[in-house]
C-alpha cells in the first residue's frame, strides 16, 4: 500500500532546534509517523516537544548544544546511537536572524550566523554520514528558505548562509547518493513562529510580504510536517539534491 512508504515505525531521527516552532512541528510530524526523536537545543530544555513526541507514542532525547561552539557540537550524533543504537534521519532546522545594512553588518554576527547556518549544518552532516553510511542508507534534511534563491533583504549572511546551504545538500548528494544517504533541502517561506513576529507586526515590513505572498497568508509551521515526513520516508527514496521551496507560492510569483 502506498500510504506505507510514508510509515517511520523504528527509525531514529535527530532535529536541530526543536524546541519551538518549525523544528517543533516538524519533530512532531516525525514521531506521528513513527519516528523517535532526538532533539537539539540551545537555550533551555524542550519540554513541550517532549510531550508531544511521547503523546504520539515515541521516545524523545532532549539534548542541549549551542551549535555555533565547535566543542558543543562534537558528538552530538554519537550520543543519539548510544542512546538508541543508530540514526536514520537528521533534520538541521537550527537557526536565527538579524538584520542590518550589509554596509553596516557586524562581522560578529556575520560570523555566527553562518556557524550555525552553515557550518554547524555539515558538521551534523560529517557525525550522521559516519554511521548511515556503515549501515548504507539514510535521510538528510537540510532546511533552507526561500533565500536559497533571493538575497533578501538587509540580511547578507542569512542569504548567503542559505545560498550556501542548497549548494551543500547538492554536493553531498552527489557524493552520497550511490551509497544510501538521500540528501535533500525544505525552502520554507514565510510561517508564523515566535522569531518571525518582528517582522510580521512590522507595520511596513509585514503587509508588503503579506501582499507578495499569493496564497494571501503566512505558513503555519505544522504545514511543514507533511513534506519533512516524506523526505525522510521510503516515499522519497529517488530524491537526491532537491531544494523544494514551501512558500505559498512565494518563488512563483
Amino acid at each position: 500500500m502506498i500510504l506505507d512508504l510514508f510509515k517511520l515505525d523504528g527509525r531514529v531521527a535527530l532535529v536541530t532546534g526543536a524546541r519551538r516552532g518549525l523544528g517543533q512541528a516538524m519533530a512532531c510530524g516525525l514521531a506521528q509517523a513513527g519516528a523517535d526523536v532526538a532533539c537539539v537545543s540551545r537555550t533551555g530544555r524542550a519540554d513541550e516537544t517532549r510531550r508531544l513526541v511521547e503523546q504520539a507514542g515515541r521516545r524523545f532525547l532532549d539534548l542541549q548544544a549551542d551549535l555555533t561552539v565547535p566543542e558543543q557540537r562534537r558528538g552530538l550524533v554519537d550520543c543519539v546511537v548510544a542512546e538508541w543504537g543508530q540514526i536514520d534521519i537528521l533534520v538541521n532546522n537550527a537557526g536565527a536572524g538579524t538584520r542590518h545594512p550589509p554596509e553596516e553588518y557586524p562581522e560578529s554576527e556575520w560570523r555566527e550566523l553562518l556557524e550555525v547556518h552553515l557550518t554547524a549544518v555539515f558538521d551534523l552532516c560529517q557525525q550522521a554520514a559516519v554511521h548511515m553510511l556503515r549501515r548504507g542508507r539514510g535521510k538528510i534534511i537540510n532546511i533552507g528558505s526561500v533565500m536559497c534563491f533571493e538575497g533578501g533583504l538587509n540580511i547578507p549572511a542569512y542569504a548567503a548562509a542559505k545560498h550556501g546551504v542548497a549548494g551543500l545538500t547538492k554536493s553531498l548528494s552527489v557524493a552520497w547518493s550511490r551509497r544510501g544517504i538521500n540528501v535533500n533541502c525544505i525552502a520554507p517561506g514565510y510561517f508564523e513562529t515566535d522569531l518571525a513576529g518582528v517582522l510580521r507586526n512590522d507595520p511596513v515590513r509585514g503587509p508588503q510580504i503579506l501582499d507578495r505572498i499569493p496564497c494571501g497568508r503566512w505558513g503555519q509551521p505544522e504545514e511543514l510536517a507533511g513534506i519533512v515526513v516524506f523526505l525522510a520516508s521510503d516515499a522519497s527514496n529517488y530524491m537526491h539534491g532537491s531544494i523544494v521551496s514551501i512558500d505559498g507560492g512565494w518563488l512563483a510569483r
